[in-house]
Protein backbone atom coordinates (compact mmCIF):
# COMPACT_ATOMS: atom_id res chain seq x y z
CA UNK A 1 0.00 0.00 0.00
CA UNK A 2 1.18 3.46 -0.47
CA UNK A 3 0.21 5.39 2.71
CA UNK A 4 1.19 8.57 4.58
CA UNK A 5 1.80 9.48 7.64
CA UNK A 6 0.86 12.61 8.89
CA UNK A 7 3.03 13.49 12.22
CA UNK A 8 2.78 16.57 14.84
CA UNK A 9 5.43 19.30 13.91
CA UNK A 10 6.14 19.74 17.47
CA UNK A 11 8.73 17.05 18.05
CA UNK A 12 11.17 15.28 15.65
CA UNK A 13 10.13 12.08 14.39
CA UNK A 14 11.50 10.42 16.30
CA UNK A 15 11.44 13.15 19.26
CA UNK A 16 15.03 14.04 20.60
CA UNK A 17 13.85 13.99 24.29
CA UNK A 18 10.05 13.76 25.17
CA UNK A 19 7.02 13.37 22.58
CA UNK A 20 4.77 10.46 22.96
CA UNK A 21 3.13 10.96 19.78
CA UNK A 22 5.86 11.34 17.51
CA UNK A 23 7.66 8.45 18.87
CA UNK A 24 4.72 6.08 18.04
CA UNK A 25 4.51 7.59 14.50
CA UNK A 26 8.07 6.76 14.51
CA UNK A 27 7.58 3.01 15.14
CA UNK A 28 4.49 2.52 13.04
CA UNK A 29 6.39 4.26 10.30
CA UNK A 30 9.04 1.80 10.43
CA UNK A 31 7.24 -1.08 10.73
CA UNK A 32 4.94 -0.34 7.74
CA UNK A 33 8.27 0.44 5.81
CA UNK A 34 9.99 -3.16 7.15
CA UNK A 35 6.86 -4.71 5.80
CA UNK A 36 7.48 -3.63 2.23
CA UNK A 37 4.29 -0.92 2.11
CA UNK A 38 5.36 2.53 0.60
CA UNK A 39 5.39 4.97 3.29
CA UNK A 40 5.89 8.81 3.19
CA UNK A 41 6.24 11.03 6.31
CA UNK A 42 4.99 14.55 6.53
CA UNK A 43 6.86 15.55 9.42
CA UNK A 44 9.65 17.82 10.46
CA UNK A 45 12.91 18.08 8.58
CA UNK A 46 15.10 17.23 11.51
CA UNK A 47 13.37 13.99 11.56
CA UNK A 48 15.19 10.68 10.90
CA UNK A 49 13.31 7.73 8.54
CA UNK A 50 13.45 4.85 6.47
CA UNK A 51 10.37 6.50 4.61
CA UNK A 52 10.14 9.36 2.24
CA UNK A 53 10.53 12.17 4.06
CA UNK A 54 8.44 15.19 3.52
CA UNK A 55 9.53 18.62 5.54
CA UNK A 56 6.93 20.89 6.37
CA UNK A 57 9.33 22.89 8.70
CA UNK A 58 13.07 22.80 9.29
CA UNK A 59 13.05 21.96 13.35
CA UNK A 60 10.65 20.64 15.16
CA UNK A 61 8.72 23.75 17.24
CA UNK A 62 9.70 22.90 20.64
CA UNK A 63 13.13 22.92 20.95
CA UNK A 64 13.40 25.44 18.17
CA UNK A 65 15.09 29.21 18.58
CA UNK A 66 13.23 30.76 15.59
CA UNK A 67 9.87 29.25 15.26
CA UNK A 68 7.64 31.82 16.94
CA UNK A 69 4.16 31.01 15.46
CA UNK A 70 3.27 27.23 14.52
CA UNK A 71 0.54 27.80 12.36
CA UNK A 72 2.23 29.04 8.98
CA UNK A 73 3.97 25.98 9.34
CA UNK A 74 1.48 23.24 9.97
CA UNK A 75 -0.80 24.92 7.37
CA UNK A 76 2.32 24.92 5.23
CA UNK A 77 2.52 21.10 5.83
CA UNK A 78 -1.47 20.07 5.68
CA UNK A 79 -0.95 21.99 1.68
CA UNK A 80 2.13 19.84 1.33
CA UNK A 81 -0.20 16.69 1.76
CA UNK A 82 -3.18 18.52 -0.40
CA UNK A 83 -1.06 18.42 -3.07
CA UNK A 84 0.20 15.00 -2.97
CA UNK A 85 -3.29 13.38 -1.76
CA UNK A 86 -4.10 11.44 -4.65
CA UNK A 87 -1.17 9.54 -4.59
CA UNK A 88 -1.70 7.42 -1.75
CA UNK A 89 -4.11 4.45 -0.22
CA UNK A 90 -4.34 5.58 2.81
CA UNK A 91 -3.65 9.02 4.48
CA UNK A 92 -2.99 8.26 8.32
CA UNK A 93 -3.19 11.69 10.56
CA UNK A 94 -2.00 12.11 14.17
CA UNK A 95 -2.32 15.99 13.91
CA UNK A 96 -5.48 16.61 16.57
CA UNK A 97 -8.31 18.43 14.50
CA UNK A 98 -6.41 20.85 12.37
CA UNK A 99 -6.62 18.86 8.87
CA UNK A 100 -10.37 17.60 9.46
CA UNK A 101 -12.30 20.54 6.59
CA UNK A 102 -9.42 19.78 4.31
CA UNK A 103 -10.01 15.80 4.10
CA UNK A 104 -13.46 16.44 3.29
CA UNK A 105 -13.50 15.09 -0.55
CA UNK A 106 -11.25 12.11 0.55
CA UNK A 107 -12.23 11.08 3.83
CA UNK A 108 -12.93 7.58 2.66
CA UNK A 109 -8.84 7.21 2.45
CA UNK A 110 -7.76 9.01 6.16
CA UNK A 111 -8.19 7.87 9.71
CA UNK A 112 -7.14 10.67 12.20
CA UNK A 113 -5.75 8.88 15.71
CA UNK A 114 -6.34 11.17 18.31
CA UNK A 115 -3.57 10.83 20.64
CA UNK A 116 -4.92 13.80 23.45
CA UNK A 117 -7.63 13.75 26.00
CA UNK A 118 -11.03 14.76 25.02
CA UNK A 119 -13.26 16.29 27.18
CA UNK A 120 -11.86 19.75 26.68
CA UNK A 121 -14.44 22.38 26.23
CA UNK A 122 -15.39 22.93 22.96
CA UNK A 123 -14.33 19.43 20.97
CA UNK A 124 -17.67 17.74 21.42
CA UNK A 125 -19.64 20.48 19.40
CA UNK A 126 -16.25 20.47 16.75
CA UNK A 127 -16.75 16.39 16.59
CA UNK A 128 -20.57 16.36 16.30
CA UNK A 129 -19.94 18.64 13.01
CA UNK A 130 -17.10 16.06 11.44
CA UNK A 131 -18.88 13.03 12.57
CA UNK A 132 -18.19 11.73 9.37
CA UNK A 133 -14.60 11.50 9.49
CA UNK A 134 -12.97 7.85 10.66
CA UNK A 135 -11.64 8.11 14.07
CA UNK A 136 -8.86 5.59 16.15
CA UNK A 137 -8.68 5.53 19.40
CA UNK A 138 -5.77 4.62 21.56
CA UNK A 139 -7.52 3.11 24.78
CA UNK A 140 -11.41 2.49 25.03
CA UNK A 141 -11.33 4.72 28.02
CA UNK A 142 -10.55 8.01 25.77
CA UNK A 143 -13.58 8.10 23.65
CA UNK A 144 -16.00 8.46 26.57
CA UNK A 145 -16.46 12.27 26.55
CA UNK A 146 -17.12 11.48 23.33
CA UNK A 147 -20.29 12.42 21.23
CA UNK A 148 -21.70 9.64 18.43
CA UNK A 149 -18.57 10.01 15.78
CA UNK A 150 -17.19 7.47 13.35
CA UNK A 151 -14.65 5.26 15.55
CA UNK A 152 -13.59 2.59 13.01
CA UNK A 153 -10.55 1.00 15.26
CA UNK A 154 -9.27 1.43 18.88
CA UNK A 155 -5.13 0.77 18.30
CA UNK A 156 -3.55 0.36 21.67
CA UNK A 157 0.30 2.09 21.77
CA UNK A 158 3.11 -0.81 20.62
CA UNK A 159 6.87 -0.55 21.10
CA UNK A 160 9.93 -2.77 18.92
CA UNK A 161 10.83 -5.59 21.09
CA UNK A 162 14.35 -4.77 21.04
CA UNK A 163 14.06 -1.05 21.92
CA UNK A 164 13.64 -1.32 25.81
CA UNK A 165 15.82 -4.91 26.92
CA UNK A 166 14.22 -6.74 29.78
CA UNK A 167 15.85 -6.59 33.15
CA UNK A 168 15.72 -9.29 35.43
CA UNK A 169 17.95 -8.25 38.03
CA UNK A 170 17.43 -4.22 38.73
CA UNK A 171 20.47 -2.78 40.64
CA UNK A 172 18.75 -0.02 41.46
CA UNK A 173 16.84 0.10 44.77
CA UNK A 174 14.29 3.04 43.98
CA UNK A 175 11.31 4.08 42.82
CA UNK A 176 10.98 6.08 39.24
CA UNK A 177 8.42 8.47 38.33
CA UNK A 178 8.83 9.43 34.24
CA UNK A 179 7.25 11.70 32.18
CA UNK A 180 5.94 15.76 32.79
CA UNK A 181 6.15 17.53 35.87
CA UNK A 182 2.62 18.60 35.57
CA UNK A 183 -0.50 18.79 38.01
CA UNK A 184 -2.32 16.19 35.99
CA UNK A 185 0.33 13.48 36.67
CA UNK A 186 0.87 14.47 39.85
CA UNK A 187 4.34 13.84 40.59
CA UNK A 188 3.50 15.23 44.24
CA UNK A 189 1.88 11.83 44.93
CA UNK A 190 5.00 10.19 43.66
CA UNK A 191 6.85 12.35 46.31
CA UNK A 192 4.28 11.44 49.08
CA UNK A 193 4.18 7.70 48.28
CA UNK A 194 8.28 7.38 48.14
CA UNK A 195 8.70 9.34 51.63
CA UNK A 196 5.84 7.07 53.11
CA UNK A 197 7.18 4.08 51.96
CA UNK A 198 10.61 4.90 52.80
CA UNK A 199 12.41 4.83 49.44
CA UNK A 200 14.32 6.79 47.47
CA UNK A 201 12.44 8.28 44.79
CA UNK A 202 14.23 9.39 40.64
CA UNK A 203 11.81 11.72 38.59
CA UNK A 204 12.75 11.87 35.17
CA UNK A 205 10.59 14.41 33.90
CA UNK A 206 10.49 17.74 31.67
CA UNK A 207 9.01 21.16 32.32
CA UNK A 208 6.76 22.64 29.98
CA UNK A 209 6.47 26.28 30.43
CA UNK A 210 2.94 25.74 31.28
CA UNK A 211 3.80 24.17 34.41
CA UNK A 212 6.67 26.15 35.37
CA UNK A 213 4.90 28.03 38.41
CA UNK A 214 3.53 24.44 39.53
CA UNK A 215 7.07 23.44 39.32
CA UNK A 216 8.49 25.86 40.82
CA UNK A 217 5.79 26.50 44.40
CA UNK A 218 4.65 22.90 44.59
CA UNK A 219 7.18 20.28 43.03
CA UNK A 220 10.56 21.71 43.82
CA UNK A 221 10.06 22.70 47.63
CA UNK A 222 9.01 19.01 48.26
CA UNK A 223 12.25 18.14 46.41
CA UNK A 224 14.85 20.66 48.16
CA UNK A 225 12.70 19.19 51.52
CA UNK A 226 13.30 15.56 51.18
CA UNK A 227 17.38 14.19 50.07
CA UNK A 228 15.89 10.53 49.96
CA UNK A 229 14.16 12.28 46.16
CA UNK A 230 16.63 13.00 43.36
CA UNK A 231 15.33 15.18 40.32
CA UNK A 232 17.00 14.06 36.93
CA UNK A 233 14.93 15.94 34.60
CA UNK A 234 14.44 15.35 31.05
CA UNK A 235 16.08 11.83 29.32
CA UNK A 236 16.50 10.60 25.65
CA UNK A 237 15.82 7.01 24.92
CA UNK A 238 19.11 5.54 25.49
CA UNK A 239 18.76 6.85 29.16
CA UNK A 240 15.52 5.63 29.42
CA UNK A 241 16.61 1.74 29.12
CA UNK A 242 18.95 1.79 32.56
CA UNK A 243 16.72 4.35 33.88
CA UNK A 244 13.42 2.23 33.69
CA UNK A 245 14.93 -1.24 33.70
CA UNK A 246 16.39 -0.61 37.03
CA UNK A 247 14.22 0.86 39.05
CA UNK A 248 12.18 -1.54 41.81
CA UNK A 249 9.08 -0.15 40.04
CA UNK A 250 7.33 2.45 38.22
CA UNK A 251 4.99 5.12 40.04
CA UNK A 252 1.69 6.30 37.78
CA UNK A 253 -0.01 8.46 40.19
CA UNK A 254 -2.22 10.15 37.80
CA UNK A 255 -5.20 12.52 37.90
CA UNK A 256 -6.61 13.12 34.64
CA UNK A 257 -7.98 10.76 32.04
CA UNK A 258 -4.83 9.53 30.61
CA UNK A 259 -5.52 8.65 27.15
CA UNK A 260 -2.91 6.15 27.26
CA UNK A 261 -0.09 6.12 29.10
CA UNK A 262 3.05 5.53 26.76
CA UNK A 263 5.73 4.86 29.81
CA UNK A 264 3.86 2.27 31.95
CA UNK A 265 4.20 -0.48 28.56
CA UNK A 266 8.36 1.19 28.12
CA UNK A 267 8.40 0.28 31.97
CA UNK A 268 6.92 -3.44 31.44
CA UNK A 269 9.00 -4.13 28.46
CA UNK A 270 12.07 -3.58 30.78
CA UNK A 271 10.25 -5.82 33.21
CA UNK A 272 9.39 -3.03 36.08
CA UNK A 273 6.23 -3.32 37.31
CA UNK A 274 3.97 -0.27 37.64
CA UNK A 275 1.95 1.16 40.16
CA UNK A 276 -0.95 3.32 39.08
CA UNK A 277 -3.91 4.73 40.39
CA UNK A 278 -7.35 3.90 38.29
CA UNK A 279 -7.68 6.88 36.12
CA UNK A 280 -8.36 6.68 32.45
CA UNK A 281 -6.79 3.94 30.12
CA UNK A 282 -4.69 2.65 33.50
CA UNK A 283 -7.59 -0.88 33.41
CA UNK A 284 -6.87 -1.56 30.02
CA UNK A 285 -2.97 -1.55 30.16
CA UNK A 286 -2.28 -2.50 33.65
CA UNK A 287 -3.18 -6.47 34.55
CA UNK A 288 -3.67 -6.18 38.16
CA UNK A 289 -1.29 -8.46 40.14
CA UNK A 290 0.78 -9.41 37.07
CA UNK A 291 1.90 -6.53 35.60
CA UNK A 292 1.88 -4.25 38.29
CA UNK A 293 -0.86 -2.92 40.39
CA UNK A 294 -3.84 -0.16 40.18
CA UNK A 295 -4.24 1.59 43.43
CA UNK A 296 -7.03 4.09 44.29
CA UNK A 297 -5.09 6.36 46.79
CA UNK A 298 -1.51 6.76 48.55
CA UNK A 299 -2.36 4.18 51.17
CA UNK A 300 -3.30 1.61 48.92
CA UNK A 301 0.04 2.64 46.99
CA UNK A 302 2.47 2.73 49.59
CA UNK A 303 0.50 -1.05 50.38
CA UNK A 304 1.25 -2.06 46.44
CA UNK A 305 5.12 -0.69 46.96
CA UNK A 306 5.51 -2.91 49.93
CA UNK A 307 4.09 -6.10 48.00
CA UNK A 308 6.10 -5.44 44.54
CA UNK A 309 8.49 -7.64 45.18
CA UNK A 310 5.52 -10.76 44.78
CA UNK A 311 5.47 -9.94 40.88
CA UNK A 312 7.58 -11.50 38.58
CA UNK A 313 9.55 -9.55 36.01
CA UNK A 314 9.77 -11.89 33.58
CA UNK A 315 5.67 -11.98 33.42
CA UNK A 316 5.83 -8.51 33.35
CA UNK A 317 7.25 -8.49 30.07
CA UNK A 318 5.90 -10.79 29.00
CA UNK A 319 2.37 -8.82 29.45
CA UNK A 320 4.25 -6.34 27.04
CA UNK A 321 4.88 -8.48 24.19
CA UNK A 322 1.49 -10.52 24.32
CA UNK A 323 0.07 -6.68 23.78
CA UNK A 324 1.76 -3.86 23.45
CA UNK A 325 4.25 -4.45 20.36
CA UNK A 326 4.92 -2.78 17.25
CA UNK A 327 4.57 -6.01 15.56
CA UNK A 328 0.96 -5.88 17.18
CA UNK A 329 0.14 -2.16 16.69
CA UNK A 330 1.21 -2.40 12.91
CA UNK A 331 -1.15 -5.61 12.08
CA UNK A 332 -4.14 -3.28 13.77
CA UNK A 333 -3.79 -0.42 11.78
CA UNK A 334 -3.33 -2.37 8.22
CA UNK A 335 -6.64 -3.81 8.68
CA UNK A 336 -8.17 -0.52 9.50
CA UNK A 337 -6.87 0.60 6.77
CA UNK A 338 -7.49 -2.21 4.11
CA UNK A 339 -11.33 -1.97 5.28
CA UNK A 340 -11.85 1.99 4.50
CA UNK A 341 -14.20 2.02 1.96
CA UNK A 342 -11.75 4.63 0.02
CA UNK A 343 -8.56 3.09 0.28
CA UNK A 344 -8.39 1.48 -2.95
CA UNK A 345 -10.51 3.84 -5.27
CA UNK A 346 -7.39 5.23 -5.96
CA UNK A 347 -5.51 2.22 -7.57
CA UNK A 348 -8.69 0.83 -8.75
CA UNK A 349 -8.86 4.13 -11.12
CA UNK A 350 -5.63 3.37 -12.36
CA UNK A 351 -5.84 0.09 -12.98
CA UNK A 352 -9.00 0.79 -15.33
CA UNK A 353 -7.48 3.80 -16.73
CA UNK A 354 -4.01 1.64 -18.34
CA UNK A 355 -6.57 -1.47 -18.88
CA UNK A 356 -6.80 -1.63 -22.85
CA UNK A 357 -8.90 -4.85 -22.78
CA UNK A 358 -12.53 -4.40 -23.46
CA UNK A 359 -14.54 -2.22 -20.67
CA UNK A 360 -15.81 -4.06 -17.34
CA UNK A 361 -19.15 -4.90 -16.28
CA UNK A 362 -19.56 -3.99 -12.91
CA UNK A 363 -21.87 -6.70 -11.40
CA UNK A 364 -22.98 -7.18 -7.94
CA UNK A 365 -23.34 -4.59 -5.13
CA UNK A 366 -20.72 -2.38 -3.75
CA UNK A 367 -18.12 -4.20 -1.57
CA UNK A 368 -15.74 -2.38 1.49
CA UNK A 369 -12.97 -2.28 -1.10
CA UNK A 370 -15.30 -0.86 -4.02
CA UNK A 371 -17.61 -2.96 -6.35
CA UNK A 372 -17.09 -6.43 -7.23
CA UNK A 373 -16.12 -6.89 -11.34
CA UNK A 374 -16.17 -9.28 -14.28
CA UNK A 375 -14.58 -8.85 -17.79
Amino acid sequence: MKIAQIAPLSESVPPKRYGGTERIVSYLTEELVRRGHEVTLFASGDSVTSAELVPCCDEAFRLSTTVRDPLPYQMLQLEKVRQRADEFDVLHFHTDLLHFPLIRPFTGRTITTLHGRLDLPGLASFYCEFRDIPLVSISKAQRWPMPDVRWVGNVPHGLPRTLLPFQPFPHGDYLAFLGRISPEKRPDRAIEIAMQAGLKLKIAAKIDRADRLYWEQTIRPMIDNNPQVEFIGEINEQQKADFLGNARALLFPIDWPEPFGLVMIEAMACGTPVIAFRCGSVPEVIEDGVSGFIVNDIEQAVGAVQQIGELNRLQVHRAFERRFTVEAMARAYLGIYRDLPGAHAGRLADLLANDHRPPLRVVGHAMPFGPQVAA
